[in-house]
């Protein structure tokens, strides 16, 4: 039926005919162009998969023979995951192969069940396609491989509204966890420094970003079957949080709460392991191998890992953690009388705060504040500020063991929540400006964030446990 007798179509039609009519796209006056369609989905699979193996965004474009910026689109359109599943569509389906060769047979004036054979395909599978997906942008039946595979997979989609969408609560709580307000102890809010706006940029370094909760995706996911276990709408997975936060158009988060991340990607992009400096002046007796052997496995509490982390001007925040419970513990190292004064002067006295004597005197008071079968080793890492170890050891009753040069993995804790707290303290910030009640909240906000290798409880929740089997001896300490 042409094009122009759409509008003599009547109700009178039997049921079935105007069955056919609906679907038969092909059949419908001529629309406005929407352009070149995309490039098929056997395309954007082939993309995603060498985007698998590791090459960059611009080699997956040129490899597929699309050009750089739509590959860098859909990268960035898709926050990096794979939008798309990688499997091949079953045989019930056709493919683009298919629809070239029908395109080939067609224009060759085959008629349907000659093209049918030479596909080995039934013949109501070609006729339904030559009527359902042919072009229609001149008003005429030409069959195209690319438009009717863009058709086919227009019609193919199915939008599901997202979960996060549908339940405000959900969304409110997991809203809450990512990127609530950090409080200190009697719940006033921390306001923080004043981030720059949000560019879109992928893991904005050297910049302030704003202090929140910053529960990961995992942490928020997992969670929800502690407080919520008889309620099956509070469920999510943490690739349904991920996907709000970095897909376009999910429309639950907005995309700007990336930054609330622990690194603060916009984009799922693989890490680099930052490299540690340390500098070789430990003597035999304080190296790793002579820890004793029940800090290595974790099994009795009081074992702690510690570092610095830096920030411009010599600023520095010391960091303690607990192995077993991964309480954390944040050591203010204020400026010294005297900082900004004067030049500095090469082999002076350090006054930016973390020279060996403000360092054991600010560590010193931290750790006598915890019982002492709560503070039995500290494994540090070569740096020159604990160089004043045995003093250290004297005051607190805590033996100071240093790691091997170039080993972070061997204060895997340590580094691991060095690089949570580098989510309010960032790199190229002034450290110093922080007061000791401000570390506090964030040590604060740091534990009682649940975490996978405690099965979900949070390190205050398991600190607080080692505090009560202290004061009561029939509890055993071992985990």
């Amino acid at each position: 039926m042409a094009t122009g007798h759409w509008s003599k179509k009547t109700s009178d039609a039997p049921e079935v005919l105007r069955r056919q009519w609906r679907a038969d796209r092909a059949l419908r006056p001529a629309m406005r162009s929407p352009g070149r369609p995309d490039p098929s989905r056997v395309v954007q699979r082939q993309f995603w998969r060498l985007i698998a193996t590791g090459i960059t965004t611009a080699e997956a474009s040129i490899a597929v023979g699309v050009s750089v910026p739509v590959g860098m689109r859909w990268f960035r359109h898709a926050g990096g995951m794979v939008p798309i599943s990688l499997a091949e569509p079953v045989g019930r389906y056709l493919t683009f192969e298919e629809r070239e060769e029908i395109a080939i047979l067609r224009a060759q004036h085959k008629g349907v069940r000659e093209i049918a054979r030479a596909i080995g395909r039934d013949p109501g599978t070609v006729s339904r396609e030559l009527r359902r997906n042919a072009a229609t942008r001149g008003g005429k039946q030409e069959y195209r491989a690319v438009v009717a595979q863009w058709k086919a997979q227009q019609a193919a989609k199915r939008p599901k509204t997202a979960k996060l969408v549908d339940n405000p609560r959900l969304r409110d709580y997991v809203q809450d966890r990512l990127a609530g307000h950090v409080r200190r102890p009697d719940g006033t809010i921390v306001a923080g420094p004043t981030p720059p706006p949000w560019k879109g940029l992928n893991k904005p370094h050297r910049a302030d970003r704003r202090w929140s909760l910053a529960w990961s995706p995992e942490q928020i996911a997992q969670r929800l079957r502690i407080e919520f276990p008889d309620d099956e709408s509070m469920r999510i997975s943490h690739e349904a949080i991920y996907q709000a936060l970095f897909i376009e158009g999910r429309g639950a988060l907005k995309r700007e709460l990336v930054a609330c991340l622990r690194t603060g990607r916009a984009l799922r992009t693989p890490r680099k392991r930052s490299q540690n400096k340390p500098v070789g002046h430990v003597s035999a007796d304080v190296v790793l191998s002579e820890r004793p052997a029940e800090a290595a496995d974790r099994a009795v509490p009081g074992h702690w890992e510690g570092d610095l982390i830096i920030g411009t001007g010599r600023s520095a925040i010391g960091t303690l953690v607990e192995r077993r419970s991964r309480s954390t513990m944040l050591v203010h190292l204020p400026r010294l009388e005297g900082w900004g004064e004067e030049p500095r002067v090469k082999n002076g006295p350090a006054l930016g705060g973390y020279g060996a004597v403000a360092m054991n005197t600010a560590l010193t008071a931290s750790m006598t504040t915890l019982p002492h079968q709560l503070r039995k080793t500290l494994t540090w890492d070569r740096g020159k500020e604990l160089s004043a170890h045995a003093e250290f050891a004297i005051e607190t009753g805590t033996k100071v063991y240093f790691a091997d040069p170039h080993s972070p993995w061997q204060r895997p804790t340590n580094e691991n929540t060095n690089g949570l707290l580098r989510q309010y303290f960032p790199k190229g910030t002034d450290l110093s400006r922080w007061s000791a009640e401000d570390l506090e909240a964030v040590a604060l906000a740091i534990n009682n964030r649940p975490r996978k290798v405690l099965d979900w409880k949070t390190p205050a929740e398991v600190f607080s446990e080692q505090l009560r089997s202290l004061q009561d001896p029939g509890v055993a300490s071992t985990g």
